[in-house]
């Protein structure tokens, strides 16, 4: 669709419609280091009663041959909005997707998600290839809450 053909105000929803996460080489597989990602606007809905759920999800990972193209992991991060999936599944999903993509050396998703009736929820899912012992950080919250 040519951008004269648009239908306005559809345009982010299209981007994150078609979107597919992309990998991109890493430009220094040789050294262990750390990337941080934090999306402190995520929003997905609740299985059972349809409300809305939000969090910052926090990614930390050691790369090997691959990192994550920023705006495909932004448009995948915003298709959950509209989707119905627990904060346990949420988490587990967006790490068993990354993971599957980059083939990591070690990496860490946390799904810090809002109070909601009177319950905080954190959720931890990590993942490290076999014999990895590099860097994995203490998680600590880095954003104002």
């Amino acid at each position: 669709m040519s951008e004269h053909t648009r239908v306005p105000g559809r345009y982010g929803l299209d981007e994150i419609a078609a979107n597919e996460l992309e990998s991109w080489p890493n430009s220094h597989p040789e050294r262990d280091y750390v990337e941080h990602f934090e999306i402190p606007e995520f929003t997905c809905l609740c299985p059972r009663s349809g409300f809305p759920d939000f969090a910052t999800i926090i990614i930390d990972y050691v790369p090997d041959q691959y990192v994550v193209e920023l705006k495909s992991l932004k448009l995948y991060m915003n298709g959950y909005r509209n989707r119905q999936i627990s904060h346990e599944s949420s988490t587990n999903t967006i790490l068993d997707e990354l993971v599957a993509l980059l083939h990591p050396r070690w990496m860490r998703v946390v799904g810090d998600f809002t109070v909601r009736g009177n319950i905080k929820t954190i959720v931890f899912a990590e993942h490290a290839q076999p014999g990895y012992s590099g860097p994995r950080p203490e998680y600590r919250r880095y954003y104002q809450a």
